[in-house]
């Protein structure tokens, strides 16, 4: 049985990994020329004039950043695609009704998202060192931020999957809600330009977190405390996991 469902969770995996690398041109490439846009524009032009932030030169600042930013929106956008298309064309209901247990089922979608997302976040780094000097200052911090944070943004694709009435439905809370967080989220400045009260509410922000632990795997600085920050995207993870398989269980926007 165990082999059973182990099979299952590859040919899931393998059937995401091979969907968004069949056409790397749309799906690794884009992103990978935006973030070089940031490094230029950001990083060369502006950061010259801003100067340091946090004892280090702009550039160096925002890498870690725009890194996070990428392997976000992709592991984002990758599952919520592939998983309304699965709705869309209803082979859903055929993994559903197949003795394979949801939670293999997540598990596959969740997987091709990470490794959608950290693959575009590697050809981001490989891109940043054209632009600024490569240093690690804890490569376990760094591995670590990133696979919970794509499985993160994975499960909170899935989730607006389920509930997506049409195409349009699944580009409404990255406009609306991912995009804003995202670059309010620490990516381009330090919580500590803002004013008290504003840096109280910015602490509402989960994306905040990711990118402050993330930048101190890069460069050893934050502004969150790294076992919060840890925490909050443990708990994160936890609470959407439950959710994406209460939904998946339930049936919610797949049995009509």
């Amino acid at each position: 049985m165990l082999r059973q469902f182990w099979i299952a969770y590859l040919t899931i995996t393998r059937k995401e990994i091979m969907r968004f690398t069949r056409i790397w041109v749309q799906t690794i490439f884009p992103p990978v020329v935006m973030v070089a846009l940031y490094f230029i524009i950001f990083g060369n032009l502006i950061g010259q004039r801003i100067g340091q932030m946090d004892g280090m030169s702009y550039i160096d600042f925002i890498m870690p950043g725009l890194v996070m930013m990428s392997i976000i929106t992709n592991s984002y956008a990758n599952v919520v695609s592939s998983f309304y298309g699965a709705k869309y064309s209803r082979h859903i209901e055929e993994m559903q009704v197949a003795p394979v247990p949801n939670l293999v089922i997540l598990l596959g979608f969740v997987t091709g998202g990470v490794a959608r997302g950290i693959s575009v976040g590697f050809a981001v780094t490989l891109v940043s060192l054209f632009f600024t000097e490569f240093s690690v200052h804890n490569s376990l911090i760094v591995l670590l931020v990133a696979l919970l944070t794509s499985s993160l943004f994975s499960m909170a694709g899935l989730i607006n999957a389920i509930f997506a009435n049409s195409f349009d439905d699944i580009s409404i809370v990255p406009t609306f809600v991912l995009t804003p967080l995202t670059y309010l989220g620490g990516i381009f400045y330090s919580i500590k330009l803002l004013p008290e009260i504003w840096q109280q509410v910015s602490l509402a922000n989960p994306i905040l977190y990711m990118v402050n632990s993330f930048r101190f795997g890069f460069r050893g600085t934050s502004d969150i405390d790294l076992a919060t920050a840890l925490l909050v995207i443990l708990g994160f993870n936890a609470v959407l996991f439950i959710v994406s398989l209460f939904l998946l269980q339930r049936g919610v926007g797949i049995r009509q």
